[in-house]
Formats: C-alpha cells, sequence, structure tokens
C-alpha cells in the first residue's frame, strides 16, 4: 500500500474523528487500572492496553467504512456529500467492503488475543453489530443521533470491561464509573451530532430521511442540543461519586467543558450555519483531551 492509498483510506473513514471516543476509553482504562488496587485480579495493563486501542481503532474504522459503503448512494445526491471518496469513485465499493471485512475480524480477533478475560469476545458480535446498525437508523428513527452517541458510548463501558471483566461477574457494579463516562458520552455526541445534522436538515427532509433537524425544524433542533449538553456536565459531575480519587483538576476541567460547550453552541446559529465545522470538530476534539488531561493528573500525579 502506498502513502496516498492509505492517506485515501483514513480521509475515507475520517481518522482523525477518533479523537472524539478514544479518550473516554483511556479515562476509563486509567479509572480501572486505579482500581485494581481495591480488588481484583492483577492485569498485564500493557497488553490490555494495546488491545483495547487495537479494538477501537478497529471497531470505528469498520463502522465509519461501512456507513460510507451504506450511503454512497445517498452522498452522491446531497451536495454537501458528494465530493466523499466513493461517489467521486476515488475508491471502490469492493475496496470498501473489504476494508469492513478486515477490520471487523481484526476487532473479534484483538479481543481474543490481547484482552484479559472472556467478556470482550462474547460481547464483539453484539457490539460490532450496534455499530454498523446506526449506518441504516436514519432511514426509520428521528433518534440516530442517539444511536451514535450510544455507539461512542461503549468505548469507556467496553474499556472498562476489557480490564475489570473478571470482577463484573459477581459484583455488577464495578462499572458504575464506566457507566456514568458512557452516558456522558451518549448525551454529548448525541448534541454535537444534531448541531452537525443541521446541515442537512432540507436535504434529509426532502429524501425522506429522518433526523432531529428535519423532522423538528433547526431552531427547535439546537435548542434541544443545548439541553443535551447540559445533561453532559450534570452527569460528569456526579462522576467523582463513583471515582473518589478526583479533585481539583476534574472541576477546573469540568469548568473548561462548560466554557467549551457554551462557545460551539455560540458558534451555530439557525439563520447561520457557516461555522457548523468549527463547532463540531475544534470544541469537541479538545473537551475529551481536557478531561482526560485532568482525570490522569488527579489519579496518578
Amino acid at each position: 500500500m502506498t502513502a496516498a492509498s492509505l492517506r485515501t483510506y483514513l480521509e475515507l473513514v475520517r481518522f482523525s474523528h477518533t479523537v472524539f471516543a478514544l479518550p473516554f476509553a483511556i479515562m476509563a482504562t486509567l479509572i480501572a487500572l486505579r482500581a485494581q488496587a481495591s480488588g481484583g485480579p492483577e492485569v498485564p495493563w500493557p497488553r490490555a492496553a494495546a488491545g483495547i486501542l487495537l479494538c477501537m481503532v478497529t471497531a470505528r474504522t469498520a463502522a465509519m467504512a461501512f456507513n460510507r459503503l451504506v450511503d454512497r448512494t445517498i452522498d452522491a445526491e446531497n451536495p454537501r456529500t458528494a465530493g466523499r471518496h466513493l461517489p467521486r469513485g476515488a475508491v471502490g465499493t469492493g475496496e470498501v467492503l473489504l476494508l469492513v471485512a478486515v477490520s471487523a475480524a481484526a476487532f473479534i480477533g484483538s479481543t481474543l488475543l490481547f484482552l484479559p478475560n472472556w467478556l470482550p469476545l462474547v460481547l464483539s458480535a453484539p457490539v460490532l453489530a450496534w455499530l454498523l446498525g446506526y449506518s441504516f437508523a436514519k432511514r426509520f428513527t428521528m433518534l440516530a443521533h442517539v444511536w451514535l452517541g450510544a455507539a461512542l458510548g461503549l468505548a469507556p463501558v467496553a474499556a472498562w470491561i476489557a480490564i475489570r471483566g473478571g470482577v463484573l461477574v459477581d459484583h455488577p457494579t464495578d462499572i458504575f464509573p464506566a457507566a456514568i463516562l458512557g452516558l456522558a458520552v451518549m448525551l454529548w455526541v448525541a448534541g454535537f451530532d444534531i448541531i452537525y445534522a443541521c446541515q442537512d436538515a432540507q436535504f434529509d427532509a426532502g429524501h425522506g430521511l429522518e433526523s432531529i433537524p428535519a423532522r423538528l425544524g433547526v431552531p427547535r433542533a439546537l435548542d434541544l442540543a443545548k439541553w443535551l449538553h447540559a445533561a453532559t456536565v450534570l452527569v460528569l459531575a456526579t462522576l467523582p461519586l463513583a471515582v473518589p480519587e478526583f479533585g481539583l483538576m476534574y472541576w477546573v476541567a469540568l469548568a473548561a467543558i462548560v466554557a467549551l460547550l457554551a462557545w460551539e453552541h455560540a458558534l451555530v446559529r439557525p439563520d447561520d450555519l457557516s461555522r457548523v465545522n468549527d463547532a463540531f470538530f475544534t470544541a469537541n476534539a479538545v473537551i475529551g483531551l481536557v478531561l482526560l488531561a485532568a482525570i490522569a493528573i488527579d489519579l496518578w500525579y
């Protein structure tokens, strides 16, 4: 594979957007490793961390490539997306299908070869089905944004299970920290996906596609996104109840997240969607990294 073709595939699956979910998987991993001190089997963490990283990358690649494959006809009709790789013929459907198959196999294989308990392997097929199933959601439900949020919200939960699966069988409540993180990610992603979908509100409504902006209109959709992001902050504020080790840095990070979310919503107005990409990528990419840095400092320094 040449550097040019590798770049094409990375652009196809928007590899840079891995930054949205990956920090939360790392957060859950750090919290889970810290929790080992209070009980549970010792986990060979370098191998487990490598397995979590491989699972994240391969599962997301499979899901994103599948989404591009399923949506290729819709993308070709939408002026905003007509320049994507499949509609313009930069890659073929066979190539993308192969990428989906290889990535899915690598995801399942990683749970078997790298992760220290049997739960990730057992859950790998249902998780993959949920991730791939999102690609069809906007054809029958306006809650596709929530489906996507839940897909990314699986990242911290799955990372926790990879580390603490041996404890969960006897102590199901052990997963509470990861569940809180997962819920926060679901609400946050659903909110910013609604903002992003406002760009296609007219197209979706005219082509029988479901989305909250298409169904409710852009002004009401943006209001709903604000409420979802307010709920995100409230959920994150409960996390120290499950992880008492969090201190000042966590609350500083949460205040920074409030400011970033406020800035994100200030960038987008019903009559001006020209800065949606700034709101979607810049603000949201920083949020996960800020929280990750704070959690790492509070837990380990």
